[in-house]
């Protein structure tokens, strides 16, 4: 991350004052809780009428407000993968606030350079949890008055920010017997979440957290991932008698899976299938002699009869399966608006290894993955008080 002129914050309940920016000192008004920031003043102390530049030589601290906190995660990229240095900082991070309040923090092992982090306060009951990898490619962040900008920032770095405001305040005010989870690899094969649970710590209650616009999802759908590799053998493209395509074979069942009938569920709605990615060949004029894709299916069962739909259909190459996630139903809570989702999650994974789940957080989905990822303000101040909400009615 490079240079910036804003060093630090310094956070109180009325206020906060950058230490440095352009060379002066500026204050703001603030108006959520502790070090909340209101609506239309930017996470660097200065009215966001125009889009402002990453503060990106700020590592996440205690000090940050939420914003500023959500834009120095974002600056970290974590594609999937190379979670590493995200990891570290957020470690860092969760680490401090254990030793401010008494608690506890770990890495957990998943794989070399690859860990998740947890921390909690007490032993747990309530268990906030989501991921730190993201999807290619990297941007960093930016805000205006409404919004703040760059890869991950609803899926899922505000999502982190706002989980750990809202265990910072429960703790300020008492609360112990919480938990903080952050894993890695979600966007690709939730070998993060598979690792954790394998070693659960005794949460009787997930609050995953995912782009739902702040709504409690009641069931998501579930995934199944496959690689497809054809064989084939060059030759002269002028005598294609002469080879064998690939290309062609691929192309074939291709087709035949896009034409599979697909399950419908009445909450959930229809199964998709996505053809993500297609490669191969040598040149233009050489008959190809290997090619290959990933399809995603989005389930909404187990995905018994799609998984039998494909072995019908997939004749002459080769097929993998890389991920296999059934569709969920999830817990509700009273006084709570619901929503279904279509996407898939690391709750099937986790089971309930790691408590009861629930599904629920700030940003939409319809811009994740996109180059106009962003997440409003707005839903990040109310995401704090809402995860606030969901523990103290689970703890009772």
């Amino acid at each position: 991350m490079k240079g910036a002129s804003l060093i630090s914050a310094e956070i109180g309940r009325g206020s906060f004052r950058p230490a440095r920016l352009g060379g002066k000192d500026k204050t703001c008004p603030l108006s959520s809780g502790s070090g909340g920031l209101r609506i239309g003043w930017s996470a660097t102390g200065k009215h966001a009428n125009a889009v402002l530049a990453s503060p990106s030589s700020i590592l996440p601290n205690l000090h940050m407000n939420v914003f500023e906190l959500t834009r120095a995660l974002v600056d970290v990229e974590s594609i999937t993968g190379n979670e590493e240095h995200m990891g570290n900082v957020l470690f860092a991070h969760v680490l401090e606030l254990a030793s401010k309040y008494a608690g506890h923090a770990e890495r957990i092992q998943v794989e070399p350079r690859r860990f998740n982090v947890f921390a909690c306060w007490g032993n747990p009951v309530v268990t906030l949890s989501t991921h730190i990898d993201t999807v290619p490619p990297f941007f960093p962040s930016r805000e205006d008055e409404t919004h703040i900008w760059g890869r991950g920032a609803c899926d899922t770095k505000g999502i982190i920010a706002a989980m750990i405001f809202a265990v910072r305040e429960l703790l300020e005010q008492g609360t112990r017997d919480i938990g903080l989870l952050f894993v890695v690899g979600e966007e690709r094969n939730s070998v993060g979440a598979f690792a954790a649970a394998k070693d659960p710590r005794g949460s009787k209650f997930l609050i995953n957290g995912e782009p739902t616009e702040n709504k409690l999802a009641i069931g998501s759908k579930g995934a199944l991932r496959l690689e497809l590799r054809a064989g084939g053998r060059m030759a002269h493209s002028a005598y294609p008698e002469l080879g064998e395509s690939a290309i062609d074979k691929l192309l074939d069942v291709l087709n035949e899976i896009r034409r599979m009938p697909l399950k419908v569920d009445e909450i959930l709605g229809k199964s998709t299938i996505n053809i993500g990615t297609i490669s191969g060949g040598r040149a233009p004029n050489v008959i190809a002699d290997h090619a290959q894709a990933e399809v995603f299916i989005r389930l909404v069962d187990d995905g018994a009869t799609t998984r039998q739909a494909v072995e019908r259909v997939v004749k002459g190459i080769e097929v993998r399966e890389v991920l296999l996630v059934p569709a969920v139903r999830l817990g509700v809570l009273p006084g709570f608006e619901t929503t279904v989702v279509a996407f898939t999650t690391d709750i099937p994974v986790f089971g309930d290894s790691w408590g009861k789940p629930y599904l629920l957080g700030p940003g939409s989905i319809h811009v994740a993955h996109t180059d106009q990822e962003r997440i409003q303000k707005s839903e990040l101040m109310e995401a704090i008080q809402i995860y606030k909400q969901m523990v103290k009615q689970l703890m009772h």
